[in-house]
């Protein structure tokens, strides 16, 4: 095929995502020594340099990124245009790729997935589950879901839960064994199941409240993750103390499988947000999902 500056983009748009042109290549289906071709004819065609090579990996420059930012979107949605050109008019199609933490599956995509692929059968969706802040705009992703704390000020919000609370919990057998604390700092004396961030690879401190005071605990214990279930399951056992969203571990707690600890400090967040940026240009997949995930909110809340 003739050199067209769209099939460059589309091949620039591969590597920039993956990060790799081997992985580019293989999300393409062509050659690495292809893809690379054509990324420098982009390159040359353009007179900058759109990505930094290593032997391993690629980097995006200034120039790089803002073309992602700035015509990714539009580049997907004239592939999705042409893949779903056979559908019947006025049907809801395409695909919608979203970002989620590890906590937003059971207390949000469990109930609003079901619903949503019922009313459209033919809109594909893509779910990352991870832990970590995402970029979704460089990342080529439709939206997210997260806390509202996290989300950048920039993208549009639609509440999907009410507000709720961080909470440290324990196992009657923990607490009898090693007693219940009292204050934030009585927390230092104790086995606490740590938390790894997947941003920045550090350990996390547990946040507490009361009034307009706030405390930042640095706990330590035997056992660091990132995984909410595992935290769970070890606090159940008794390994230690846990600090978790008060929705994930509900019905451990009306069973007395656990006790809070420390209720009065519990740390309030607003509650989980779907998000995408203000300046996109919305998709009929994604405003079709966008209106069933407010529709649940309302009937849930």
């Amino acid at each position: 095929m003739a050199f067209t500056p769209l099939n460059s983009l589309h091949s620039f748009l591969a590597v920039a995502r993956h990060r790799t042109f081997a992985a580019g290549a293989r999300h393409l289906g062509v050659s690495t020594s292809a893809l690379s071709q054509s990324v420098r004819q982009l390159e040359a065609r353009l007179g900058v340099t759109l990505l930094t090579r290593t032997s391993r990996t690629v980097a995006l420059t200034d120039a790089g990124q803002r073309l992602l930012e700035n015509a990714g979107a539009a580049v997907d949605q004239a592939l999705e245009s042409l893949r779903t050109v056979s559908f019947r008019p006025g049907e809801v199609t395409g695909r919608v790729r979203l970002s989620v933490p590890t906590s937003a599956v059971g207390l949000v995509l469990a109930r609003l997935l079901p619903r949503f692929l019922e009313r459209h059968p033919n809109v594909e969706v893509e779910v990352q589950v991870e832990n970590r802040l995402v970029n979704i705009i460089s990342e080529g992703l439709d939206a997210g879901i997260r806390l509202s704390e996290a989300i950048e000020r920039d993208m549009v919000q639609v509440r999907l839960t009410e507000p709720g609370r961080f909470v440290v919990v324990g196992a009657p057998s923990y607490l009898s064994r090693r007693g219940t604390p009292q204050k934030p700092q009585d927390l230092l004396q104790h086995d606490c199941i740590g938390i790894r961030t997947s941003q920045h690879g550090a350990r996390y401190a547990w946040e507490l409240e009361r009034g307009k005071k706030t405390w930042r605990v640095p706990v330590q214990g035997s056992v660091t993750t990132n995984d909410p279930q595992l935290m769970r399951l070890l606090a159940l056992a008794g390994v230690g103390l846990v600090y978790l969203f008060e929705p994930e571990i509900a019905d451990e707690l009306r069973r007395g499988d656990v006790r809070l600890v420390l209720e009065s400090y519990a740390a309030a967040v607003p509650g989980f947000f779907l998000y995408f940026p203000s300046r996109a240009q919305v998709s009929p997949a994604l405003r079709a999902f966008v209106n069933t995930a407010r529709e649940l909110a309302r009937d849930t809340g």
